[in-house]
């Protein structure tokens, strides 16, 4: 049988079934689409390939999926370190972005945090930032799967002058993009303290009508709990409850401020939590419950946030990391084991972003969104489990090799459709803008 292209590993880790590690096996792509996973000797004798590729030294898993991510932020990379959410917000990033957020910032930045995602195996990601089209625009002549935040926010930007505008303007996006097989839309509104109640009903009844997410940051540090309570008399959480937010296409990013009775009622709703631990470490915001909410039945997944609090786009560094905080938060080790973790960095961001059915594993008939990770460096050896190794000891270098609906991002660590040299250039320029306005020590 002819086929596109036939892909021979070493290891394969499909997330579904759980825990399997399939060994000297192939994927076999055609179409875009995985059309079988068979043994190396079967496949050889099955499938005629037009492109054959030999991994001898790799495990294939499902691309990784970044559920959280402010993309073009990349630009703002360590402007503004060390800080609390509130006063690095304020004082700092809002004021930088006013000055500087436009057409050719989103376009540069996103193409730099693409390039950083491919490398480091993502390839789905979903953002939440201004000039949405621009975002959904530079994923599409990427390659990358994106699903790309409707913005909303009480007030004006350089995108647009207010609710009415934002929703209008994202409206528009979700027409052009609703026929797009890699690009699709989310409503995202911010955070409770930065969206009022009229906005957000009427999220509710559009994302209803649409069948689309909606991504919100929510009760991510005690200020924004206590900010709710002053103005609103209650907790974010109650308030979006009462405005009838919640809901099985509801994804809540960060989530470290969760009472019990919190977790059972956000577990009734059926929606997702983004866990996001590099960037609530580094900004102090708290600790996700993680083991209590996968206990719960909710779905967690797993999202960099944007490199301004992060400072990287790093999925693989950010797995282990929540593997590892969820067994210190629980002080339970068996907490996350290597499997839930590469599972919530695949299929769990997947579910999120209700495209299950598509990505986050590799199984027949699903898109072909792939990620080769070498397994035979020194820091990876010896292996006696791949999932363990590829959770807890391998890094973003050792991936070689990155597909999207079964075509090539990354070949031997080079981008395919990404020009390095001129995101190099394009990052120094943005870098001399932002400094002369920055403070100095």
């Amino acid at each position: 049988m002819q086929i596109d292209t036939l892909l021979k590993a070493r290891w394969i880790i499909p997330v579904e079934p759980d825990r399997i590690v399939l060994e000297h096996h192939a994927l076999a792509i055609d179409g875009g689409r995985i059309v079988d996973i068979l043994p190396i000797s079967e496949a050889e004798l099955k499938y005629q390939a037009a492109s054959v590729e030999s991994f001898d030294r790799h495990a294939l898993i499902p691309g990784f999926v970044n559920a959280h991510t402010h993309a073009a932020m990349t630009l703002l990379r360590g402007v503004a370190d060390d800080r609390p959410l509130m006063e690095w917000l304020l004082d700092h990033i809002w004021p930088l972005e006013q000055k500087w957020v436009g057409e050719n910032f989103v376009r540069d930045g996103t193409d730099l945090a693409m390039a950083e995602m491919i490398r480091g195996g993502v390839t789905c990601f979903n953002d939440m930032y201004f000039f949405p089209e621009v975002t959904a625009r530079q994923a599409a002549r990427c390659g990358m799967r994106a699903v790309v935040g409707l913005i909303l926010i009480d007030f004006p930007s350089a995108w647009a002058s207010g609710p009415d505008e934002y929703l209008s303007k994202g409206l528009a996006l979700y027409d052009e993009l609703r026929h797009n097989p890699l690009i699709t839309t989310a409503f995202a509104p911010h955070a409770p303290y930065s969206v009022s109640d009229e906005p957000l009903l009427k999220v509710r009844t559009l994302a209803a009508e649409l069948d689309r997410p909606i991504h919100m940051h929510l009760h991510e540090t005690r200020d924004e709990i206590d900010q709710g309570r002053q103005r609103y008399g209650m907790r974010p959480m109650k308030r979006l409850q009462q405005l009838d937010l919640l809901g099985p296409s509801f994804v809540a990013v960060h989530m470290t401020q969760l009472t019990d009775e919190e977790i059972g009622q956000f577990a009734e709703s059926g929606g997702s939590v983004v866990h996001c631990p590099e960037s609530n470490l580094k900004l102090a915001s708290g600790f996700c419950p993680v083991a209590k909410l996968i206990k719960a039945g909710i779905n967690v997944a797993i999202g960099t946030d944007g490199a301004a609090s992060n400072n990287d786009l790093d999925l693989m560094g950010e797995m282990r990391a929540a593997a590892l905080l969820a067994k210190a938060v629980s002080g339970d080790a068996a907490a996350v084991p290597a499997h839930t973790a590469l599972r919530m960095a695949t299929l769990n961001g997947a579910k999120a972003l209700g495209l299950e059915a598509e990505i986050g594993s590799l199984e027949i008939g699903k898109s072909a969104d792939v990620t080769a990770i070498r397994l035979d460096e020194l820091e990876t050896q010896p292996l006696y489990d791949p999932i363990s190794n590829v959770v807890y000891a391998a890094g973003r270098h050792q991936i070689t090799d990155v597909w999207v609906a079964g075509r090539q991002l990354l070949k031997n660590r080079e981008l395919t459709t990404l020009n390095t040299e001129e995101l190099f250039q394009k990052a120094a320029a943005w870098r001399e803008k932002l400094i002369s306005v920055q403070e100095r020590p």
